[in-house]
């Protein structure tokens, strides 16, 4: 890569980080009016989702191969996702694993690692697994803060008795 192309692809590289981060600040904006349980819900339904966007690049990009290992990954995240609709510490560890995920494909897509001994990967869009990491990676940490708060929502809740006052 010549100096003027590292440059552009550093450029390129910021800019999608930056919007990963604004975009999981938006996400975030919006899902905290919708109360701990139904902000729980959320993260654990869109952690399925993001994970089957790989399989949209796997056709996309026609590279047959990669359906086994890309298929595994899915049913891996979507699984820890359903359980992080309760469990907030699988979208903790989800979300993580996710960022994970994505820059090994970014980094896989620049020839700077070798994913040999996962077996064949899809094609992601430059810069692509950079963005979508600092995404998970803010939602991870989020999750984390708010762990306790989503815990307790799902708690049973203390009837509490009145007392009745006797007529006098």
């Amino acid at each position: 890569m010549d100096q003027y192309s590292m440059v552009g692809f550093l450029v390129i590289v910021v800019l999608y980080a930056t919007i990963g981060f604004l975009a999981a600040a938006g996400a975030i904006s919006i899902t905290r009016k919708f109360g701990p349980k139904a902000e729980e819900v959320v993260y654990g339904f869109f952690l399925v989702m993001i994970a089957a966007f790989y399989l949209a690049f796997v056709a996309y990009f026609g590279n047959t191969a990669a359906w086994r290992v890309e298929m595994v990954a899915v049913v891996l995240f979507a699984l820890i996702g359903l359980f992080g609709v309760r469990l907030p510490i699988a979208l903790v560890i989800g979300y993580a694993m996710h960022g994970a995920w994505d820059l090994v494909h970014e980094l896989q897509a620049e020839g700077a690692v070798s994913t040999y001994y996962l077996g064949q990967l899809t094609a992601v869009p430059l810069a692509y697994g950079v963005f979508c990491a600092a995404f998970d990676v803010c939602i991870a940490a989020y999750a984390f803060k708010r762990r306790d708060e989503w815990s307790a929502a799902w708690a049973p809740q203390e009837q509490q008795e009145q007392e009745a006052t006797p007529p006098a």
